[in-house]
C-alpha cells in the first residue's frame, strides 16, 4: 500500500467493524526504518512523561495495524503479519553479472 503522508491527515479512521476511531492529526515515523509507526488521534502536547504515555496508549493506532487508507482509513484489531524476505538460494558457485 502507498499513499502520500499529506494525504493521511484529517482522514477519519474505522475498525473493520465499522467503529469510527477519529481523525488523523499526527503521525510518528522512524526515520532509521523509513516507516510510520503511529497514528495519533490528538496532539501529543504532554505536559509529563505520564500524560505522553497515556496518550499514545488512549488516543493512537499502531500503523501495522492499517489495513487500507484510500478516502478513509481502515484498521484491524492485529497487526499486519511483516512479509518475510526471501533469501538467495545457493546454487554453490557465484553468480553471473552483467555489464
Amino acid at each position: 500500500m502507498t499513499v502520500r503522508i499529506s494525504k493521511l491527515f484529517g482522514m477519519d479512521i474505522y475498525t473493520t467493524n465499522a467503529d469510527y476511531k477519529g481523525k488523523v492529526f499526527d503521525l510518528v515515523i522512524n526515520l532509521e526504518k523509513g516507516k510510520i509507526e503511529t497514528i495519533t488521534t490528538e496532539a501529543l502536547k504532554a505536559r509529563s512523561k505520564a500524560e505522553a504515555k497515556k496518550i499514545i496508549s488512549e488516543k493512537s493506532i499502531p500503523y501495522n495495524r492499517v489495513r487500507s487508507a484510500k478516502d478513509i482509513v481502515i484498521v484491524g484489531s492485529t497487526a499486519r503479519p511483516e512479509p518475510e524476505a526471501e533469501e538467495p538460494k545457493s546454487t554453490g558457485r557465484p553468480s553471473a553479472r552483467r555489464y
